[in-house]
């Protein structure tokens, strides 16, 4: 899930949509955690307008016959002047996981037309996008082990992977070149389970999820040859998923804070249901003396911080030293099961939510207030 803008030629956002992408064979077909039972199943990919509330299915134009359809982490070019925007989306496709590139068109909203297919050997396990050009991209390979292995190494390498949180994952670079081929170079290396991927509006910052490690890492980009360092990691309460910026360069991170009730509810066991967790991560700000104000707070208040939460991040996460974190979305499951993506419209306050193995997108508008 995420926002496609459509920009005026000043940069402004005239029209906001939401992409979702949608796999209903997933608890059958999942080549990198398992299991690989039935790749038939074509999954979707749908259209919110933030403007009216409307949800529609986008029909994929030109899409190969015979080639499956099982979309995972993607991202879309802003439109600028009604220009069309490019979409890089991950497939798991029963023979090899591939990067599918189509073409959205702002006057048909609702049709994404297929330009090719991406393959390479190093495309392991790729997880999530983020663009950082119309043709290329930063992408994350969430395991070396998959269940592509021949058996029985395959079940048992990556099992041994997702718990153990081994760092043998990263982050490489795309660039897709006019004939179709593909530059690729590793970004950053040594990543436990490199989940959700995510450039700051200004370019200079990419946040990575590590989902075995329960950390965000965040690395300071040079836009001119794409290169990463290692800024800082922010622990938090649960195992990430997907990371998003917001407007103001918030990020927002949802994923599991229980992970076996969420592997109970992959292997649909009876009456299983999952929690769900979305923060908010921000740096905090250096006062006149150079300290950070949100430390000085957390060291005055020792693990108090997120105090409006029903279950603090401070019972189970330390203070940042950098960073201020706040739960924005909390459940037990009954109310929403496993998150996977979240996003706040900064325009409207309103924040969405989609879950792993969970029906719908929740909807959630900021509560009225008394001026």
């Amino acid at each position: 899930m995420l926002f496609w803008d459509h920009l005026d030629k000043e940069d402004h956002v005239i029209n906001r949509f939401i992409l979702l992408s949608c796999d209903p064979g997933r608890r059958e077909w999942n080549p990198i955690m398992g299991p690989m039972n039935d790749p038939d199943p074509f999954g979707y990919l749908w259209i919110y307008s933030t403007e009216t509330g409307s949800l529609s299915p986008i029909s994929l134009a030109n899409y190969p016959e015979g080639h499956d359809f099982h979309p995972l982490g993607f991202d879309v070019y802003p439109s600028k002047a009604g220009a069309l925007s490019n979409l890089f989306l991950v497939n798991h496709a029963r023979e090899n996981s591939t990067i599918e590139q189509f073409v959205l068109d702002p006057a048909q909203p609702t049709v994404a037309t297929h330009v090719r297919t991406l393959t390479s050997s190093y495309f392991v396990a790729p997880n999530s996008i983020a663009l950082t050009s119309p043709t290329s991209f930063y992408l994350t390979n969430e395991h070396l082990m998959t269940y592509r292995l021949p058996r029985p190494f395959g079940s048992i390498l990556s099992t041994i992977e997702t718990i153990s949180g081994p760092p043998l994952t990263w982050v490489a670079h795309v660039t897709v070149l006019p004939d179709g081929s593909i530059e690729h170079k590793f970004a950053a290396l040594g990543i436990a389970f490199a989940n959700g991927v995510a450039l700051s509006r200004d370019g200079l910052q990419l946040a990575v999820a590590s989902s075995s490690l329960a950390k965000v890492h965040f690395y300071s980009r040079d836009p001119s040859t794409n290169d990463l360092t290692l800024d800082r990691d922010v622990i938090v309460p649960f195992g990430p998923d997907n990371v998003m910026y917001d407007d103001d360069d918030t990020l927002i991170v949802a994923g599991h804070p229980h992970f076996p009730s969420f592997v109970a509810v992959v292997e649909s066991k009876s009456g299983a249901k999952a929690p769900s967790w979305a923060i908010s991560i921000r740096p905090v700000a250096a006062n006149e003396d150079g300290e950070l104000e949100g430390w000085k707070n957390s060291r005055s208040k020792k693990a108090g911080y997120d105090s409006r939460a029903p279950l603090s991040a401070s019972v189970i996460a330390p203070a940042s030293s950098t960073d201020e974190i706040e739960t924005i979305f909390q459940s037990d499951g009954s109310v929403y099961g496993p998150a996977s993506t979240g996003l706040i419209d900064s325009r409207t306050g309103i924040f969405y939510l989609t879950g792993m193995y969970e029906d719908g997108v929740l909807v959630c508008h900021p509560e009225p207030r008394n001026i």
